[in-house]
């Protein structure tokens, strides 16, 4: 194989930048979380694919909420409704408007559909933005929430899916299920299989089955100069199998997740980020996509991090909840930009002096970077365009 070396190395920095913002936020300290220019403009997931937001909600609140039954067919069921639109708000308006929790028993394809139907006449969005979901008429019906319903009414209530899942002898072969459907290509299904394996149902190792979303095959073509005939798969594989000799070669002091290494779904999700990421870092790297979209707003609710018991993590994080710093009152920083949350780290450095617990990972983290990528993100920052992305969401 043959790398890109300055992309490669990007492809690692940006995974320990990402966690070390996680962990400051974690941790109550102040913003900017870092001193990257690319990363306090732009939105980008976590590291770890649990980690972001929506997979959390979804395995504390859709999976593993102790008022929810543990029933197979009903985890199917839930899952699979959440995942299709991967939004928490339309979740949230579903239960509102039906009024009790989404269960078998008062799910109903059209009266589902009558509720975001609804919803979309008000104005709101009801599908996620972060990928694409197909769009074609399948089930003969006109808008696209009709026939993905139809679709969760096809696998759940009529042909049992749940019973063929549990007993998968391999995690592709929850996959290869899964993608028997119509309206789920392959990477939809590697994400709800990904999403069926947090729960209890099944528990498979995420390490011995990936593939790469689209998103991941540009992060790939960008890092690799050559891959000696290596496919897409077998880079991922490759990553997840050194990714501790890669950050000491390079210094990097990677936090894990608790002592959990970066698995095969979270460096093909890295991929997919350090692509974007490189499009302002590196713009002269050409691809079918330019800019990056999504800016990056704080949200003020904090996420009580839970993740799938069977992980063995959960005991961890409440010890190092209980060790953070009591959390600052800040001003509203979405109404900053990125010279005044500079100015707000010079005010509060006394703070920041004043508690012996606080690692001084940024000042180590820019030399790591080298000279010549952070000149890259300077000029980049130059140019960066103020206004903040709108979108009208479900609240």
């Amino acid at each position: 194989m043959q790398v890109r070396q300055e992309i490669f190395d990007t492809y690692w920095q940006f995974a320990a930048m990402r966690q070390e913002v996680f962990f400051n936020k974690i941790n109550n300290l102040p913003p900017p979380w870092t001193s990257d220019p690319i990363i306090n403009t732009y939105k980008f997931c976590n590291a770890y694919r649990a980690s972001d937001r929506v997979s959390q909600y979804l395995i504390k609140n859709v999976i593993y909420d102790d008022k929810r039954s543990q029933n197979q067919e009903e985890v199917i069921l839930r899952i699979l409704l959440f995942k299709i639109f991967n939004k928490i708000e339309t979740w949230k308006y579903l239960e509102s408007k039906i009024g009790d929790y989404i269960r078998l028993s008062n799910f109903d394809s059209n009266v589902y559909s009558d509720i975001l139907q609804e919803a979309m006449n008000l104005g709101y969005v009801i599908y996620t933005s972060a990928y694409m979901s197909c769009a074609s008429k399948e089930f003969g019906y006109d808008k696209k929430h009709q026939n993905h319903l139809a679709l969760i009414d096809k696998m759940v209530v009529q042909d049992r899916v749940d019973n063929r899942i549990v007993k998968a002898k391999k995690f592709e072969d929850v996959f290869q299920i899964i993608q028997e459907y119509p309206l789920l290509g392959k990477f939809m299904a590697y994400q709800l299989a990904t999403d069926i394996n947090y729960s209890e149902i099944i528990n498979f190792d995420e390490n011995s089955f990936t593939i790469a979303g689209p998103g991941a095959e540009r992060g790939i073509n960008k890092c690799f100069v050559n891959t000696d005939g290596k496919t897409y798969t077998d880079l991922i594989h490759w990553m997840t199998e050194n990714q501790e000799r890669e950050f000491q070669r390079l210094g990097l002091n990677f936090q894990s997740l608790w002592g959990r290494p970066l698995q095969a779904i979270d460096c093909q999700n890295l991929f997919c980020e350090a692509d974007k990421y490189c499009r302002a870092a590196f713009p002269e790297l050409k691809s079918n996509r330019k800019k990056i979209k999504a800016k990056f707003t704080s949200t003020p609710q904090p996420i009580d991090y839970f993740y799938p018991p069977k992980w063995q993590i959960n005991d961890k994080i409440q010890e190092s909840l209980a060790q953070r710093l009591p959390q600052v009152e800040l001003p509203n920083l979405q109404l900053l930009n990125n010279s005044d949350c500079q100015q707000l780290s010079l005010e509060l450095d006394h703070l920041l002096k004043t508690t012996s617990e606080i690692p001084d990972n940024l000042s180590r983290q820019d030399k790591k970077h080298g000279q010549k990528t952070q000149s890259k993100k300077l000029k980049v920052l130059q140019n960066l365009d103020t206004q903040k992305s709108q979108q009208l969401c479900l609240f």
